[in-house]
């Protein structure tokens, strides 16, 4: 029955995270973009240079563009995200149809920035809630296992070949200005999806480390994996040889206050940190900007 309910407000969250997604998208959209005459990279891109270059209904090319990528995913990846990826992208169309945003600027940065950063955000918030409006991760995920390139240089060479034609149809400014769009977008994608508590794995070397163990556990109240190692270099060969090595998986927010703490231990640690893409498990979660 409990875990009923979480999963119940679990797919509440998801839907509201999408709903989201899709009018933040919408925004950018024609907020910002289409009146400038800008395109993003990926599907929503694609779209958009043909809306630009013949005028057809960006609201029915979202659609009829995505279509194919869509049926790759089915085929070959996730019925179910595939149906609410469909699902996700017909009622963006539907609002991109329906609801009149303004005019924000036409000044060509601030359409550049801004048009990113909610089309990014509205495709981020629509990947938290288990689903993309592009379909241009579907098609990456599709050729990835048949060539050299990983996903992200999938979707780059995609991205590059639009920005080209981009320069072709609509001019070489506009082509620019769109690439400072997709880096907008881009980045806040990956802000909206990792998290802003983006994490950060810390290594901590030091002969004191059993005392610093016991501060990060009891004081910080993170978690601990201690490796056993051995010097690559001491005073001679037979002693300083064996040594705790720490790993600490903790926010990025939390770094400052981590590596404060070593070091009042032990001014001369050795720390070394690291971004990590994704965490599952552990204390890290429950713990989150605790202080």
């Amino acid at each position: 029955m409990k875990r009923t309910k979480v999963n119940t407000r679990k797919e509440i969250t998801n839907v509201l995270l999408i709903i989201a997604g899709i009018f933040s998208a919408a925004f950018g959209l024609k907020g910002f973009l289409i009146p400038n005459h800008f395109i993003d990279g990926g599907v929503t891109g694609i779209s958009l240079l043909v809306s630009s270059t013949t005028g057809a209904p960006i609201s029915v090319l979202i659609i009829v563009i995505n279509l194919p990528f869509i049926w790759l995913g089915f085929k070959r990846i996730n019925k179910l995200y595939a149906i609410k990826t469909l699902i996700a992208i017909c009622l963006l169309s539907i609002v991109l149809y329906l609801f009149k945003f303004p005019i924000v600027t036409d000044d060509k940065l601030l359409t550049a920035v801004f048009g990113g950063f909610f089309l990014g955000t509205g495709i981020g918030l629509a990947m938290r809630g288990g689903c993309v409006i592009d379909g241009t991760e579907l098609l990456a995920v599709y050729i990835n296992p048949k060539s050299f390139l990983s996903v992200g240089q999938i979707i780059l060479v995609i991205n590059i070949l639009i920005f080209g034609v981009a320069a072709f149809f609509l001019g070489i400014h506009s082509a620019l200005y769109s690439i400072l769009t997709y880096l907008s977008a881009s980045q806040m994608i990956n802000y909206i999806v990792q998290g802003f508590d983006e994490y950060t794995a810390v290594t901590i070397i030091s002969p004191k480390s059993e005392l610093i163990k016991n501060v990060i556990i009891r004081q910080l109240r993170r978690g601990v994996t201690v490796y056993k190692g051995e010097r690559g270099y001491g005073r001679n060969a037979i002693e300083d040889k064996d040594i705790d090595i720490l790993y600490v998986v903790i926010t990025r927010l939390d770094v400052s206050r981590l590596v404060n703490t070593v070091q009042q231990v032990d001014p001369n640690a050795f720390i070394i940190t690291h971004s990590v893409s994704e965490v599952k498990g552990g204390l890290i979660k429950r713990h989150v900007l605790s202080h």
